[in-house]
């Protein structure tokens, strides 16, 4: 009898050793430490990738004398920073346009991009986005000389519109709206579409009014008309849920203790 109780006691133990040693079972979206694995995966990294935009005065913009990138979308991708690594310069900013930011983002290549893109029911089919932090709507730049004043004197005449943006659709529906005919020339950066109003290869230069403010000299003017309201969203990749909870929490708690709209007023954004 003692001989089977011993064998018994044996076996139980045996079983109970291997049911401690067997690794605890986690959620696939759970990193070791019991966090997410998206938002473990820029712990263990130690920096937010967040792309931005370079060449967009007062929302991201690379200061040629300095090298640093500054801006609306900056201090925000900051605050981001701070939330999750609790040290808001913990971030790697890379340039994207309105072309790359998308492929860069489906990559993996960035976490997140902060660079004026505005939220339509179309891209949330592909990213997470934030609620809005601005909202904004397309503009006109065109020269003093031109004898523009308006969106109708755009008749017949050619638009310069950033690539991939929502920009061409918005002047489009206006200008069949309105029964009148526009063409349009797509470029990879606004510097460029700027230098082509300057040059005449385009008698307009297009995108959201506020981005126009950083474009505006002594020999050009904004049109009043404005089109097509846009807000603008961070946005993440389609499974990074967390992040994207993450990201939409620090925008919420930014507009409730009014620190968004101190980075509206700082930046000057109308």
């Amino acid at each position: 009898m003692k001989k089977i109780t011993s064998i018994l006691v044996l076996a139980l133990t045996l079983t109970l050793a291997g049911c401690s040693s067997a690794p605890s079972k986690t959620s696939s979206n759970s990193g070791t430490s019991g966090k997410p694995a998206d938002i473990q995966k820029i712990i263990d990294r130690g920096t937010l990738k967040v792309g931005v935009k370079v060449d967009v005065p007062k929302y991201g913009y690379k200061d040629p004398s300095t090298g640093k990138i500054e801006g609306f979308e900056i201090d925000i991708a900051k605050a981001v920073a701070k939330k999750i690594l609790g040290d808001e310069n913990k971030v790697d900013f890379q340039a994207v346009t309105a072309k790359t930011r998308g492929p860069l983002l489906d990559s993996g290549e960035i976490d997140m991009v902060a660079a004026t893109f505005t939220i339509t029911d179309e891209r949330k089919k592909s990213y997470n986005f934030s609620d809005p932090y601005f909202t904004d709507g397309v503009g006109l730049l065109v020269k003093k000389d031109a004898g523009i004043s308006s969106f109708k004197d755009l008749n017949g005449k050619k638009i310069g519109v950033a690539q991939s943006s929502t920009t061409k659709k918005a002047l489009q529906e206006e200008a069949d709206k309105q029964g009148i005919k526009v063409t349009f020339s797509e470029f990879a950066s606004y510097p460029e579409i700027k230098t082509a109003l300057s040059s005449g290869r385009v008698d307009c230069f297009s995108v959201d009014g506020a981005i126009l403010l950083g474009y505006l000299d002594d020999n050009t003017k904004i049109l009043s008309d404005k089109f097509s309201p846009q807000n603008y969203g961070i946005a993440s990749k389609k499974d990074n849920t967390e992040l994207a909870k993450v990201i939409n929490e620090t925008i919420t708690e930014m507009k409730s203790s009014g620190d968004l709209q101190k980075l509206i007023d700082k930046w000057g954004l109308k």
